[in-house]
């Protein structure tokens, strides 16, 4: 999945760039802090304008963000109630990415560091109701705690079907997260694998595999990724490392080197 935080106004020359070198699912926000949504639209527009897509081949994820991860770019009116404000934001979503319907709409983080507040829950049911319109296929929720995690799928109608976090291999790769999702039918999105990661990235056991595999590390990790049931995000500008992401469905890596990774926590 290609991820499009942080880019600003490079936004819509990256994104076009990532759907012709064979991305397929974008990931963005409507929070203009940190995302450039109505720029991945224009993307959008683009790339099915060439021909390089069309929608139905595109997997796209946007997410609803409280008012604390805002600027004061704000997608809804601040006084309105919760529901409304979730509301807002996605019709200036669907506005922004020149779509009917998304693929993925997740909750950018739950409102509280700890536990699930009132807010919370109000923002999960005005998402569920956007779900039974028919205009979101899947919902989400992003920068969560197992605590969190397993609270929100006891009181979810609609149960989340992604979990969106950053992955530290010094946190053992957010192994319970992933454990329960797994258990769980959800899939887990691992975003700053390589950014969160750098020391690991250069510890010589990873180093050693990738020498192997004829790899370079950043395709080992991403690779590892897959082999334990997680979809990598990653937010490269360079269009040769794009390609060297996307390169990684052509091998595996077998269960040792896969148990040496997950254990490179222990030295990172």
């Amino acid at each position: 999945m290609y991820g499009t935080a942080w880019k600003e106004d490079k936004t819509q020359r990256l994104v076009e760039l990532a759907l012709q070198q064979g991305f397929r699912a974008i990931d963005t926000a409507n929070q203009r802090r940190h995302y450039h949504e109505a720029g991945v639209g224009m993307a959008i527009a683009a790339a099915i304008a060439s021909g390089t897509i069309v929608r139905d081949d595109l997997f796209l994820q946007t997410k609803f963000t409280f008012q604390p991860g805002q600027d004061h770019r704000l997608p809804y009116d601040p006084k309105a109630s919760i529901t409304d404000q979730v509301q807002q934001s996605f019709a200036s979503s669907l506005e922004h990415l020149g779509v009917e319907r998304i693929d993925s709409y997740v909750l950018h983080g739950p409102s509280q560091r700890a536990g699930l507040s009132s807010l919370d829950r109000e923002a999960w049911q005005a998402m569920e109701a956007i779900h039974d319109s028919g205009q979101v296929r899947f919902l989400g929720v992003s920068n969560v705690s197992l605590e969190q995690l397993e609270k929100l799928s006891q009181i979810a109608r609609i149960r989340p079907s992604f979990v969106q976090n950053r992955c530290y291999a010094e946190r053992a790769w957010d192994r319970e997260v992933r454990e329960f999702c797994v258990a769980n039918q959800i899939v887990y999105q691992g975003f700053s694998l390589l950014t969160a990661n750098r020391s690991t990235l250069a510890d010589p056991e990873l180093q050693k595999i990738a020498k192997r595999h004829q790899r370079t590390v950043n395709q080992i990790v991403f690779r590892f990724a897959l082999d334990v049931q997680m979809l990598p995000l990653t937010g490269t500008t360079n269009a040769n490392h794009m390609k060297e992401d996307l390169g990684v469905f052509d091998f595996r890596l077998d269960s040792d080197e896969v148990e040496k990774i997950e254990g490179l926590h222990g030295r990172a």
